[in-house]
């Protein structure tokens, strides 16, 4: 017997780190590289994942103050360009959730606060090239979540329409970023903020990771 997936939305949009990978060792590495050239004190891989979400100079502003975003900004990346693709791995479901997604006809993105050229390779070396219509990030365009610019951009380039969206993140910015364009927010707990967080910043759809979520999708 055939069975047919009635899918609940046309187009669904991934943040990246804590939803769809775990990329957080290196995050953490990058950022500890960056303040222990400049001697200052290593931030513990809890207070990056605090810190994270908000794009990476605010990341580092909030782990080294706003004064130094200029000068770890360039030997994060230098380290980051060099050592990014160590160890990042796929979340448990990821793979099979794009893959019962496209099955159904829904078209898949990835909406990321991280640099742009970063999502993409990462996403290239993780093989889900094939699964996504697009991925986009910072630096892509003049904005970044939770502006309603940015996510209106990334639809557009999909063929996606807000009413039948769904953004799948880990983080109140992923949160407003979907209110913001009026799209269905679903929150998943392997990331950066527990089910507390999230349902306190407004969030009503809340799993503990995408095997649950799928599902609600």
């Amino acid at each position: 017997m055939h069975i047919v997936l009635r899918m609940r939305f046309r187009t669904v949009l991934f943040d990246l780190d804590g939803t769809l990978i775990d990329h957080f060792a290196a995050i953490h590495r990058c950022h500890a590289y960056a303040m222990r050239k400049l001697g200052l004190p290593e931030p513990t891989i809890a207070q990056v994942r605090h810190a994270v979400g908000g794009g990476l100079d605010e990341a580092i502003a909030r782990l080294a103050g706003q004064e130094r975003v200029a000068v770890i900004l360039p030997l994060f990346t230098e380290h980051w360009n060099a050592t990014n693709l160590d160890d990042v791995t796929l979340l448990p479901g990821a793979r099979e959730l794009l893959v019962e997604l496209n099955g159904g006809g829904v078209r898949c993105g990835v909406l990321t606060n991280k640099r742009g050229y970063a999502a993409r390779e990462v996403c290239t070396h993780l093989g889900l090239d094939p699964l996504l219509a697009g991925v986009f990030g910072a630096n892509d365009t003049l904005w970044i979540k939770p502006d309603p610019r940015f996510m209106q951009h990334a639809l557009t380039a999909v063929g996606g329409e807000a009413a039948t969206t769904a953004l799948v993140g880990d983080s109140p910015f992923d949160l407003a970023a979907a209110q913001n364009a009026g799209l269905v927010f679903i929150g998943v707990t392997t990331g950066t903020h527990s089910a507390e967080e999230l349902r306190a910043a407004g969030a009503t759809e809340i799993f503990a990771d995408l095997v649950t979520a799928g599902a609600a999708l």
